[in-house]
């Protein structure tokens, strides 16, 4: 083999994708000492896709002053990654559950404020592309809150015009886009969005997302109503009819939202992060992938990182192993295309010995080089 290409997840909880490609990489030195190595940490669009990004091309990250959910002010990162001109942001940085503590989480309340903050900054900074990632939201206000911090804005039958969370959502009557920042208009958005939910009904975002929010029962009958009239408004007003759209209900209304105010697209998170590390061209002369995560099972199989690298991979006739810290329903796995699935760890072990960080390296490394030695000796394609 002349080159092998890592490109993995990581095994939350345990270690980070660079750390997996950095032991994948020990093991294929210890077999194949020439072999030109290509290491691309990976994420799914979701927590750890900013990491990965700014990792892969050589960016940095950018640090600002921006509100939380509760309009508190926090500093949050964002990273602009090797080109100079493309941020990539994950909402939850600024508008994400994990900044409320239990007992302060209410989508009634909570805004999207702070996730345009980190756009604005960037904007000022001269990025024209953007990777958002919109997981693990803490809203449900239908992504007003972004929209108002880049300009737009929100009026009631009164003429409020400062209105905030979901519960605001009934009350709005008018939207005046002629604010908003000029430089949107020159700009390209990539929504990573995983989920095909609606803006409103059954399956739309109050309904599905709220209650892990905070929401009662009360309150997701009341955001859903309010989701509906927002929605009618803007069919009303600016002629899109975001309800029905598969993954305008993300991150509590935030996906439709993108479609309705900016240049965006909903992508899957995987297709979006392997896009930006130019994937496809780097399969170019490749003899093998080795991708992971820290579970790998029938759900794998819905559009995690794993089955995004197979699909494109595949394209290109180039095998693909994968390993995780837990393998469930290996034949399947097979079967949809992996040449091996398999577990770092010989036997089960107490949870806590499993995610041991230098332990799951250590045998990282040891099942790479161990699959790498029964690959030569199978004479897989291209070994």
């Amino acid at each position: 083999m002349k080159k092998i290409i890592i490109a993995s997840d990581s095994f939350k909880g345990s270690v980070t994708s660079l750390e997996v490609a950095d032991a994948c990489e020990q093991g294929i030195r210890n077999v194949l000492p020439h072999c030109a190595v290509v290491k691309l940490p990976i994420a799914d669009g979701g927590e750890g896709t900013m990491e990965a990004l700014v990792t892969a091309t050589g960016g940095r990250y950018i640090s600002c002053r921006v509100s939380d959910p509760l309009m508190r002010p926090i500093r949050a990162k964002y990273g602009i990654l090797g080109d100079g001109h493309t941020a990539v942001i994950e909402m939850a940085a600024a508008s994400g559950l994990p900044l409320l503590e239990p007992g302060l989480r209410n989508p009634m309340r909570t805004t999207t404020y702070g996730t345009g903050q980190l756009i604005r900054d960037a904007l000022q900074r001269g990025c024209r592309e953007f990777i958002i990632g919109i997981g693990g939201s803490a809203t449900n206000d239908a992504g007003t809150g972004m929209l108002q911090a880049l300009g737009v804005r929100f009026a009631t039958a009164k003429g409020t015009t400062t209105l905030q969370g979901g519960e605001a959502l009934q009350q709005i009557t008018s939207i005046d886009r002629n604010k908003m920042m000029p430089e949107l208009a020159h700009c390209k958005f990539t929504i990573a969005c995983d989920v095909d939910n609606p803006f409103s009904g059954p399956r739309g975002a109050a309904f599905v997302f709220a209650p892990q929010k905070g929401a009662t029962p009360e309150m997701v009958q009341q955001l859903d109503e309010g989701m509906k009239h927002f929605a009618l408004l803007l069919k009303q007003t600016g002629g899109i009819d975001i309800d029905p759209i598969p993954g305008a209900g993300a991150a509590g209304g935030l996906g439709g939202a993108s479609l309705a105010f900016l240049p965006a697209v909903l992508r899957r998170g995987i297709d979006t992060v392997l896009d930006a590390l130019h994937f496809e061209t780097q399969l170019t002369g490749a003899d093998l992938v080795i991708t992971g995560e820290g579970r790998l099972d029938v759900q794998t199989l819905m559009g995690k990182a794993p089955w995004g690298i197979l699909q494109v991979a595949a394209r290109h006739q180039v095998p693909v192993i994968a390993i995780a810290g837990q393998v469930a329903d290996k034949p399947l796995l097979e079967e949809a295309g992996f040449a091996e699935a398999r577990s770092i760890h010989l036997r089960e072990l107490p949870l806590q010995q499993a995610m041991n960080r230098e332990y799951t390296l250590q045998q990282i490394t040891a099942t790479t080089e161990e699959m790498l030695r029964q690959t030569l000796q199978n004479k897989m394609p291209n070994a």
